[in-house]
């Protein structure tokens, strides 16, 4: 890391707090201003919001920013957008799709969610059956799509749909930008055993979408998605966290708050849990400098996977610890987060809402074969319909 980047980048920080007190400047209008300085995500190209930088060094441009006092610009409420989105763009977007998204991104106007899932494709996402026809200039999709984040809040969605059933599954997929604002898109809440609907089922009718709003070309859905799937991986396990942090925090606090429940079994167990945790720390850390220059690659996938196991494992360990007390529930209020806190709440909620960690962002199961054969190097598993067209695979 050059010291020359680091004094150019803080030069620039300083010069623009100068001009936008943040202080007293409208939000949007001083994100806007960071976009077009290259300091909203500097590792981006230059004049996409970013210095051409390595991607290490955004933590320390927002901790300048954030010692000023900067404001906010809806990173909880537009985190696909900020995450998983805007990196798809910039690998796979023709420049004006470049130059139309990602500013808006940014500063918070626009706020994204993802269309991958859907009730008889969960874990094999290939399968979607999403259907998208041609027509014209135009692109007219149906179907159906599960377990979408802030639908309800979003403006547009980034939808992986199948455009030629003939071809197999992986070969006939195309990638699209959808307005959630259509009259075709419906939004339901799903309510999950936390007792909140932080996740939606989405219809799609007769949507039409140009073909100006597709990402890659005709066929190669499943190659941008897989730019999107790394980075949404990469942002759930591999994020920066302070040591003792997130689950592990709430767990420790609840044992140190707690020493009439002390076990030499359940202390051995939570000493083994906070290594491990700490280990997960480290290594996302490590791919984050590994990464620094590229998008993130398999190895995320075995971050996530680690990020899932160790939540159920330190949670269920919470409810040990407090015994009986551990089964009250009182949390069951019907409420649209715009942020999950998988560590929020009470004790009951984390062991709940931990459940999940293993099917969001692709299910531990997926995430096994990944890292087997793309990290490991082992022989692949049979599939028997690599070769077979979508249209005639059972479902």
């Amino acid at each position: 890391m050059s010291d020359s980047i680091r004094d150019d980048l803080r030069r620039r920080v300083e010069s623009l707090l100068a001009e936008h007190d943040p202080s007293t400047a409208d939000p949007v209008t001083f994100h806007r201003a960071r976009f077009d300085a290259g300091l909203a995500w500097v590792h981006f190209p230059v004049g996409l919001g970013g210095r051409g930088a390595d991607r290490d060094l955004q933590l320390f441009v927002d901790e300048l920013f954030e010692q000023a006092g900067a404001p906010g610009h809806q990173a909880e409420l537009n985190g696909i957008g900020l995450g998983m989105v805007a990196p798809t763009i910039v690998a796979h977007g023709t420049p004006e799709q470049r130059q139309r998204y990602l500013r808006p991104l940014w500063t918070g106007e626009e706020i994204w969610c993802q269309l991958f899932s859907e009730p008889g494709a969960g874990s094999d996402l290939a399968a979607v059956g999403t259907r998208a026809v041609r027509d014209g200039e135009d692109w007219i999709v149906n179907g159906q799509k599960v377990w979408t984040s802030v639908a309800h809040k979003a403006d547009l969605a980034i939808l992986l749909a199948r455009t030629d059933p003939d071809r197999p599954k992986h070969a006939g997929l195309s990638f699209f930008i959808c307005d959630m604002r259509d009259r075709g898109v419906e939004v339901r809440p799903l309510r999950q055993i936390t007792g909140e609907a932080e996740f939606n089922e989405v219809f799609l009718t007769d949507v039409r979408i140009p073909d100006t709003q597709r990402l890659g070309a005709v066929g190669e859905g499943w190659r941008v998605a897989t730019t999107t799937l790394n980075n949404e991986r990469a942002a759930i396990g591999g994020r920066a966290a302070p040591r003792e942090s997130g689950v592990l925090a709430a767990v420790a606090r609840t044992w140190r708050d707690n020493p009439d429940k002390h076990t030499p079994e359940l202390h051995d167990r939570l000493l083994r849990l906070w290594v491990e945790a700490e280990a997960g720390r480290l290594a996302a850390t490590r791919m984050r400098q590994r990464t620094s220059a590229g998008q993130p690659g398999p190895e995320s996938s075995a971050l996530k996977l680690a990020f899932a196991r160790s939540n159920q494992q330190l949670t269920g360990l919470e409810l040990e610890i407090l015994g009986e007390d551990g089964l009250r529930y009182d949390d069951w209020t019907m409420v649209r987060p715009d942020r999950v806190d998988f560590a929020g709440r009470g004790p009951g909620y984390r062991y709940l809402r931990a459940k999940g960690n293993s099917i969001e962002g692709g299910t531990s199961e997926i995430l096994r074969n990944i890292v087997a054969e793309r990290v490991l190097g082992l022989p692949t598993e049979a599939r028997g319909d690599k070769d077979t067209a979508w249209k005639d695979l059972a479902r």
